[in-house]
Formats: structure tokens, C-alpha cells, sequence
């Protein structure tokens, strides 16, 4: 899901990673092997495509999208993925890291912890949700985005195909995965309270479990948010999302079942910080 995810260029910016304490969001993952038919690879990526026309639909509602590659036109600067130096943030609402500094650094953080929150598990549970929405946009977007977003991720019908109960949870023995990795971010504008920011991601979703027939798969994106600044912090006011940049598989082999559920629940989540 997009959900959504991206940070930093400005100056010498860099993103620093750093695990937080365990949390009970199911967001880890891995591809499964053994029983990967023709028609089982159809249903998984139809599936997937599926969530990701879903969420962007709810998301985006109905306005205009701002800001996007304005200014000079100028090619963004490339930084490496290296510790800037700056402390991460010590505050979180909801367990997602919040105030971000009012600089480009901030603005990319911000962008790539909301999208590791944006595409959880914990989405498609009502409460989260709404505290997830309520923390990453802007107050006034999230009120007129919430009921588009319930409707979307409590249609039984969608929940149906994703292979999850009525109440967006997994079937009993299986594990429901939906994890945001992100990979790198950059600043295309910032004006003034504005900032647009791309983060590129990678993102695992589908049920690991033997009995499941939507293995977990692996997906690239990457997100363009536009983000003011609002109740001292960065907040979403909009997005767009687009496929890839997406690199070369390797000959893999897909781990078992068992292994990916073991995976999935011990291995916690990233939040990012530069």
C-alpha cells in the first residue's frame, strides 16, 4: 500500500536508520516459495495492483495536486546514505516519530517515517488508522480524507481479495504483511512552509502461512508528497505515486512458510531519522 514514505537532501543531508522498540505493527516480510503456479503469480499481482489503485484512490480525494518539480528546474543534488550528525527526533505521537525540524532535513524525514506508517498492517485497523491519518496530514486534509479512507479499507469485497477477514485482520495461521522500506529520498521544491519530497521505497505485502494463497511479493514505488508546515511539524497535503525505479531480481530461492511468518514476527520495523 502506499502508502505511503523518504527523506533527505539538504546540505550533506543523509538518512540515518535506527530501530526503535518493538513494535506490534506487522510490517516485515519476505517472498514465499513452493507452490508459485502461473495462476497464483496472476492473482498475486492482480491483487497487489488492486490495494495500490485502492489506497491511492481514497487518498488522493478530490483535490489538485500542489507544488510538484516547480522552481529553477535545477538537477537535485546527490547525497549519500550516511549519518548527518543530527539528532534523530525524541518525540512520537501514536508510535510515529513526530517533530521534525523546519528545514529540508526535517521535511525528508518526515516524509520517509510517514511513509513507513502509511504503509502498514496497522492500517487496516480502524483505530490506527484514524491516529496514523490524524498524525502524518494536515488537520483539515485529514478530515476531508478520513471517510474516503474507511470506505475504502473496510470494502468487504477488497478485503476479500487480499485474502483478509472481514475485519481487515489475517486468517486464523496466517500472518498479514504490509511493510514500507525506504531506500532513498530527495527535496524537488521547497518554498517558504512547502515542501515536495520523493521517496523511493520497496514494499512487502500479502499473508505468509501455509495455507496462504497470497504469498508475500515484493513491489517498488516511489511517492512525490507535497508537505506544509503545520502544528509545528511536517504534515502530508497530498501525493502521487508512480512504479518503480525497480532494480534487477536475483535467482533467489523464496523462502518457506514457516520461515517467513518466523521472519515477519521477529523482526521489528524501522523508523527513519537523519
Amino acid at each position: 500500500m502506499s502508502l505511503g514514505d523518504e527523506q533527505g537532501h539538504g546540505g550533506a543531508g543523509e538518512t540515518r536508520t535506527r530501530l526503535p522498540e518493538r513494535e506490534t505493527d506487522p510490517y516485515g516480510g519476505a517472498r514465499r516459495g513452493g507452490r508459485s503456479s502461473s495462476r497464483s503469480l496472476v492473482t498475486v499481482v492482480g491483487v497487489v495492483v488492486l490495494l495500490i489503485a485502492a489506497i491511492a484512490f481514497a487518498n488522493r480525494g478530490d483535490d489538485d495536486a500542489s507544488g510538484g518539480d516547480a522552481g529553477s528546474g535545477a538537477k537535485p543534488e546527490v547525497a549519500t546514505t550516511a549519518a548527518s550528525g543530527t539528532k534523530p527526533v525524541a518525540s512520537k505521537a501514536g508510535g510515529i516519530p513526530t517533530g521534525f525540524s523546519r528545514d529540508q532535513q526535517g521535511a525528508e524525514s518526515a516524509a520517509a517515517n510517514y511513509s513507513v506508517a502509511l504503509g502498514s498492517a496497522e492500517m487496516f485497523n480502524t483505530d490506527r488508522r484514524h491516529a496514523i491519518v490524524n498524525t502524518v496530514y494536515a488537520p483539515d486534509v485529514a478530515v476531508r480524507r478520513q471517510p474516503a479512507m474507511d470506505k475504502a479499507y473496510s470494502s468487504q469485497s477488497f478485503l476479500t481479495n487480499i485474502g483478509l477477514t472481514k475485519d481487515g485482520s489475517a486468517p486464523s495461521g496466517q500472518t498479514f504483511v504490509s511493510r514500507v522500506i525506504p531506500v532513498g529520498t530527495k527535496v524537488t521544491s521547497m518554498t517558504g512552509d512547502n515542501a515536495t519530497v520523493q521517496v523511493w521505497y520497496t514494499s512487502l505485502f500479502g499473508l505468509s502461512g501455509g495455507a496462504s494463497t497470497n504469498p508475500v511479493t515484493e513491489s517498488w514505488y516511489t511517492t512525490t508528497y507535497e508537505m506544509k508546515w503545520a502544528d509545528n511539524d511536517w504534515k502530508i497535503t497530498d501525493f502521487q505515486q508512480k512504479d518503480g525505479p525497480v532494480p534487477v531480481g536475483r535467482d533467489q530461492k523464496a523462502s518457506t512458510a514457516d520461515d517467513m511468518t518466523k521472519a515477519v514476527e521477529e523482526y521489528g520495523g524501522f523508523t527513519y531519522a537523519r
